[in-house]
């Protein structure tokens, strides 16, 4: 599926190419993303930080990483030679490394706005725009705001404007499907309403992570990473979770989810879910009218396992809000790992070059540390 968004990014030609020309002069590499296998220039960088050689035509696998050590703690102070790295079974020689990534860093914001967030979102609401007021730099980084439900919305194409993502924060409601269709209200863009009649129950996770990584992260260079704020439960997705995991993975886009549920919501009628999914909301979005109330829900995956892995496979973080754990808390140890990540680069020996799918394994020499990364990456079609 190609969706194409009418409203260009805020800063085109500006903030992208400024990325671009940050990726070229930072100490990490950014010319050829985890997944890129085109030809590309490489870059080699010893631990004293000094200015990475650049050479043409070597094409290069890009890997970010965090450490911890049993405690839990993050450990930022690691060498190169402190790193062993396979993909698929095969020793690697790690080519380039860093301890400090400043390279631009793209977030995306995935908001769940079914009914069972309803008792949470406000919380989620204001923790998320406190997050993205610290972690983005306005002069180089930039965010978008999703919210699925029975469709997903792009309610803030990309952008360096904190004042437009609050902005977009403020527009995301629960809506009711009782109530003629989205609460939010208006066509896309700015806020990708509905044109009315009633509105079916679900949760689009799996498209929305489909969506965002394949519209929208596959563009961007540098760090990227998408936080999800849900209870992991999916109903009415177009797209697989396995899809959604690849389309994530290909993009070079590290997942952090964030279980966020309220169990007294779980007995509330709410609209049949029934209807065709997938796309973005507003006039690509939609699917038929449903009943006014929903039977007793199939079995479905555990939402827990579901984003364990989704931030497993991709090298995310998976945090689950409790009495202890607040998600202003979980918040700040997400911002900490953006701001303490290794990037490794590698070029693939000849085995490693074929198209499909490779698996990286990527451990510490020390003991008792635990490398924090994704599971493999995809080579160009």
């Amino acid at each position: 599926m190609k969706v194409t968004a009418p409203r260009p990014v805020d800063t085109v030609g500006g903030y992208c190419a400024r990325a671009l020309a940050v990726c070229l002069v930072t100490a990490s590499l950014c010319v050829s993303p985890i997944g890129a296998q085109s030809p590309a220039s490489s870059a080699s960088a010893d631990n004293s930080g000094d200015t990475p050689t650049f050479r043409k035509d070597v094409k290069v696998v890009n890997v970010f990483a965090t450490v911890r050590d049993k405690h839990g703690q993050i450990v930022p102070t690691l060498s190169k030679d402190d790193f062993l790295l396979q993909v698929d079974g095969r020793p690697q020689t790690i080519r380039y490394f860093a301890r400090e990534s400043d390279l631009p860093l793209t977030l995306g914001l995935l908001v769940d706005t079914s009914l069972s967030q309803r008792r949470v979102l406000e919380e989620e609401r204001t923790a998320s725009y406190d997050f993205l007021r610290d972690v983005m730099r306005e002069d180089r980084d930039g965010a978008f705001v999703i919210n699925f439900d029975s469709e997903t919305v792009l309610d803030q194409d990309l952008t360096n404007s904190k004042q437009k993502l609050e902005a977009a924060l403020g527009r995301v409601h629960v809506a009711d499907p009782q109530n003629g269709g989205s609460s939010r209200g208006g066509g896309y863009p700015g806020g990708g309403g509905h044109g009315g009649g009633h509105r079916p129950a679900g949760t689009t996770l799996y498209d929305a992570i489909y969506l965002a990584s394949d519209e929208l992260m596959q563009k961007q260079q540098g760090r990227k990473a998408l936080i999800l704020l849900t209870d992991g439960v999916d109903q009415g997705s177009k797209y697989t979770l396995d899809r959604a995991i690849e389309a994530a993975q290909r993009a070079d886009t590290m997942v952090y989810s964030i279980l966020f549920s309220d169990p007294s919501a779980y007995n509330q009628p709410m609209g049949y879910p029934g209807g065709h999914h997938g796309g973005w909301g507003g006039p690509w979005g939609g699917g038929p009218m449903g009943g006014p109330r929903m039977p007793m829900p199939e079995p479905h995956p555990d939402g827990k396992k579901v984003l364990q892995r989704l931030s497993q496979e991709t090298g995310g973080h998976f945090f689950e809000v409790t009495k202890k754990e607040s998600v202003e808390a979980i918040y700040k140890q997400v911002q900490e790992e953006l701001r303490n990540q290794y990037s490794l680069g590698f070029s693939p020996e000849r085995a490693e070059e074929s198209t499909g799918y490779h698996k990286i394994l990527l451990a510490a020499k020390p003991k008792d540390l635990v490398v924090q990364t994704r599971q493999g990456y995809y080579a160009a079609r």
